[in-house]
């Protein structure tokens, strides 16, 4: 099969490499769909992966197309999205049923190969079938997400005022697909911070007012959103970017008694001010942090409160999409995103099949 082989830091290619053969509880999936995830340029470029050689990619979708032994063979041509995120299954986060908490855990595309090849290894366990209505692109969105979804749910679980103030800083997909299932939820007083302007334009298509949205390419973001809120802050800040810079935006910003919660991977070590750690002191913050998704096989995990939402047609993920490549040229999105060359959100490549 043809396959993106990462061979060392810098070092990807496309070559011909063995099919994978189903192991003991695996599957086997003709991938149909795989989105660059931003985690992957400096997996790429900069640090390497975990093991080399390795197949990246941990945002697909696809067909089951061959079953390992005792694996239920309802499973076979099964259209599938896949949660990337492989649990030990014994430690105490994961006898809980919080695998996203996995102490040990193994992880399609940076541990193991993941999607950016025709075909892919995956266990049963980590597939979630797709109804008829819900395209593979969709599909290799669902970790996005989820990742979103999370985020929102652990900061807004015991929230039933729909009221409530609330911030997104870092427009990039999360920040566009959280800002997504916000207001489908019925969350309407949402303040948008970004730093680009097609950022700004795609919060207009999303319905934000150019009002509610600020570009902070020239700082004063704090300002901004004291003026909008007359002093008081927020009620929850999800910062999506992972900056010293952005993390103190988010605890000034918030209001007392409210929720900072972390979504955006560190960019740098981190490091707290006196002065912001006195405001989360002294306004009695909640400061939480998210990273990836629940998969519980049950309609009560983030898997498929996505799924519901992208069946009945309430989500369009599909609106991120601003690079639609073949398999074989998925380098040039790589590039695009490791050195901005383009206005991107989500880079997608495809084989071809029909979507």
């Amino acid at each position: 099969m043809k396959a993106w082989v990462l061979r060392d830091i810098g070092e990807i290619r496309f070559e011909d490499t063995d099919r994978p053969e189903p192991a003991e509880n695996e599957v086997i999936v003709s991938v149909k769909a795989a989105g660059i995830c931003g985690s992957d340029i400096p997996r790429i470029y900069r640090t390497g992966a975990h093991v080399h050689p390795l197949i990246p990619g941990h945002e697909f979708a696809g067909q089951v197309v061959s079953l390992g032994k005792n694996v239920d063979k309802g499973w076979q041509d099964q259209r599938v999205g896949i949660f990337p995120l492989i649990p030990c299954m014994d430690c105490i986060p994961c006898q809980g049923r919080h695998y996203e908490l996995c102490r040990s855990y193994s992880y399609l595309g940076s541990r193991r190969d993941g999607g950016f090849a025709e075909y892919a290894a995956v266990p049963a366990w980590n597939l979630i079938r797709l109804p008829e209505n819900v395209t593979y692109r969709q599909a290799a969105m669902m970790e996005p997400m989820a990742v979103a979804v999370h985020a929102m749910r652990e900061a807004l679980r015991a929230d039933a005022d729909r009221g409530r103030s609330i911030a997104v800083c870092g427009f990039g997909t999360i920040g566009i697909l959280l800002t997504m299932f916000l207001t489908e939820a019925g969350y309407s007083d949402l303040y948008v911070i970004g730093n680009k302007d097609f950022q700004r334009r795609t919060a207009a298509k999303l319905g934000i007012d150019r009002a509610r949205f600020y570009d902070n390419k020239c700082g004063g973001v704090h300002e901004w959103l004291m003026a909008q809120t007359d002093g008081a802050g927020v009620d929850v800040f999800f910062e999506c970017v992972g900056k010293n810079e952005t993390v103190a935006v988010a605890v000034m910003g918030t209001a007392p008694n409210g929720t900072v919660q972390l979504v955006g991977n560190p960019a740098s070590d981190m490091m707290l001010e006196k002065s912001i750690y006195w405001k989360i002191l002294r306004d009695q913050l909640t400061v939480r942090g998210s990273w990836n998704s629940s998969f519980m096989h049950d309609g009560e995990d983030d898997w498929n409160y996505v799924l519901d939402r992208l069946q009945r047609e309430r989500i369009r993920p599909e609106q991120c999409i601003t690079h639609c490549l073949s398999l074989d040229t998925l380098e040039q999105g790589l590039l695009v995103m490791r050195d901005k060359t383009q206005e991107y959100v989500k880079v997608m490549a495809e084989t071809g099949v029909s979507m």
